[in-house]
């Protein structure tokens, strides 16, 4: 069974390396195949279609958010340093590009194109990153170690836009510093006066 597992997998993965590259619609099981080294029809064996096997990725994606997400929540109690733990990962991931861009905001930016069944998923991991973002800005608001401007929704959504901004102007310039460079006024806007 680890041996099907690890099919799967690989074929996930490589499924994510080909949408970073080329989007939904610019891969094939046929690019797959040749990547993994085995056959189309060993494919649909794990993914009937193409559509199975990009919304099993995004669920994976987020389930693997949600694990990462428990595990901090349960490190770092500070609201602040959450977010900068946060942000800290993505920067890390751009520079060095290990995940460049996050495959769930290249699909979103595809949604109107893509089959309700994978958009669908793609939405779920946005509500939930911004679901979680938002308790994040409530606790430190409460805690008095986030400064809020807006509702803690508001705050989220706006703290996550800077996020997905800053990995796309980064990817755009090709630059990870970019990413930090965006980051750091947000961050810093959220930290309260006397901590700077």
């Amino acid at each position: 069974m680890s041996n099907l597992s690890t099919t799967s997998d690989d074929i996930l993965a490589s499924a994510r390396t080909l949408i970073m590259s080329g989007g939904y619609n610019g891969f094939s099981y046929a690019d797959i195949s040749k990547v993994v080294g085995i056959r189309k029809a060993s494919i649909h064996h794990h993914f009937p279609s193409k559509v199975d096997l990009v919304r099993e990725l995004v669920k994976r994606y987020r389930e693997d958010g949600q694990t990462s997400v428990t595990v901090l929540e349960q490190s770092v109690p500070d609201a602040l340093d959450i977010l900068k733990v946060y942000a800290n990962h993505w920067a890390k991931c751009i520079e060095d590009a290990s995940r460049p861009y996050c495959v769930c905001a290249l699909l979103a930016s595809e949604l109107p194109s893509l089959p309700p069944e994978v958009a669908t998923e793609v939405t779920a991991f946005f509500r939930f990153i911004s679901s979680w973002l938002a308790s994040v800005m409530e606790r430190g608001s409460t805690q008095g170690t986030l400064v809020l401007a807006s509702a803690p929704e508001v705050e989220a959504e706006a703290f996550l836009a800077t996020v997905y901004g800053a990995m796309l102007s980064a990817r755009a310039y090709g630059k990870p510093e970019v990413f930090v460079t965006i980051l750091q006024p947000a961050l810093s806007r959220l930290t309260p006066t006397a901590s700077h």
